[in-house]
């Protein structure tokens, strides 16, 4: 499991860099959104352009992203440079024709879903079908057509009559990998609910619903906030899901509801620190998590720029770091390890000395390739494996 920097096919550069959101103020409720990007799913490639939807707190975005490396030339009625001809002096017949070009890589927004959200939304989820998405918010799901942008369906709706009975908000929604009837989304309280839209068209009751109970003896203040589930994953094979909450990873079996299959602590030493994590507002971090393609291998961020692979198979686990000191071409990532007490070894790092304002909240695995890509901060990391 040891990583390189070394791209197999070279030095990865930035392909493409557009605005996808820009400030709004919503005047009714006097509220202003920003620009930042919650989610960006991408929709299966059909032809030579990619397309993606990207979200902010509000609106909803799909994108094409397409080359353009020819260039027509020799148009009749105007010039190459755009500027239209005098119809009085034009006095032949042309026939346009291609010409290449330095190739160019274009963005333009194809659907804008808007004013469907009252919270912000915190999840999108691209279907199997490739036709519609879901879209999340604190309280609600909806779901879209890819086509259709002025409707929506509302599928999930936790909002009480009485805002103050209030006990769960929905963290995370995606639908099933292979079953375009089915979706899962998690809770603030621990619980991931699996719906099956057959069922009816408003999902107010779940199909499954998946839930560890807590240890009575190890309950304590913090119990609850560290339960909160971040992000849902439900593996390529479709048997099996993932979720995060502060503390873990833990993989469920879909038939099976009642305990997870796979326990894994991220960062069990941060647990004597939870009182200031919670000082700090740390503890309310959402960290993300990733399958590889293969689903044998997990993966999920933590403090101090690490990140944490579970080889489920082998039932081992590493710790690497992702920093600018060490990505150096050729540079194989050496395991990271975190001590508690005073005394520690040479190439161990105490609990103490943790920066907790470097965090990678976001992961992603390439789907054919032993390739990771982890976010730390403002900067980008792409791993893979030594060759």
């Amino acid at each position: 499991m040891s990583k390189t920097c070394i791209p197999r096919r070279g030095d990865y550069t930035v392909y493409s860099t557009f605005q996808s959101h820009e400030p709004e103020f919503d005047y009714l409720k006097s509220l202003e959104i920003e620009e930042k990007i919650n989610k960006i799913r991408w929709l299966r490639r059909k032809n030579q352009a990619h397309f993606l939807l990207s979200t902010n707190d509000k609106t909803i975005k799909l994108w094409k992203v397409s080359e353009k490396d020819k260039k027509i030339e020799g148009y009749n009625t105007k010039e190459d440079s755009g500027i239209m001809r005098d119809p009085m002096n034009i006095t032949s017949l042309r026939v346009p024709v291609l010409k290449s070009m330095e190739l160019m890589v274009e963005a333009s927004p194809r659907r804008v879903f808007a004013n469907a959200h009252t919270y912000h939304i915190n999840s999108i989820s691209v279907n199997s079908d490739q036709e519609t998405y879901l879209s999340a918010d604190d309280l609600r799901i909806n779901l879209w057509n890819l086509e259709i942008t002025d409707q929506s369906f509302n599928i999930v709706d936790i909002k009480p009559t009485n805002m103050e009975e209030l006990t769960e908000v929905i963290t995370a929604a995606e639908f099933h990998p292979l079953e375009c009837n089915l979706f899962v989304y998690s809770s603030s309280k621990g619980t991931i609910r699996l719906c099956d839209m057959r069922s009816s068209a408003l999902c107010d009751k779940h199909a499954k619903l998946f839930e560890e109970q807590d240890d009575p003896t190890t309950r304590s203040f913090f119990s609850e906030i560290i339960s909160s589930i971040s992000d849902v994953k439900i593996s390529n094979s479709g048997r099996y899901m993932m979720s995060r909450d502060y503390m873990t990873v833990k993989v469920w079996d879909l038939h099976m509801e009642t305990k997870p299959i796979e326990t894994y602590p991220v960062h069990e030493y941060l647990r004597p620190k939870l009182c200031s994590l919670y000082e700090n507002d740390c503890i309310f971090d959402k960290f993300e998590c990733c399958w590889s393609g293969t689903d044998q291998y997990i993966m999920t961020g933590a403090y101090n720029n690490f990140f944490r692979m579970f080889d489920r198979s082998a039932k081992r686990d590493v710790t690497l770091e992702a920093s600018k000191d060490i990505a150096k071409p050729k540079t194989i990532l050496k395991p990271r390890k975190v001590c508690i007490g005073n005394k520690r070894k040479k190439d161990e790092i105490s609990v103490d000395c943790l920066d907790f304002n470097k965090k990678i909240l976001h992961t992603a695995w390439h789907p054919n390739e032993n390739i990771v890509a982890v976010a730390a901060t403002n900067n980008l990391y792409l791993f893979q494996e030594k060759l």
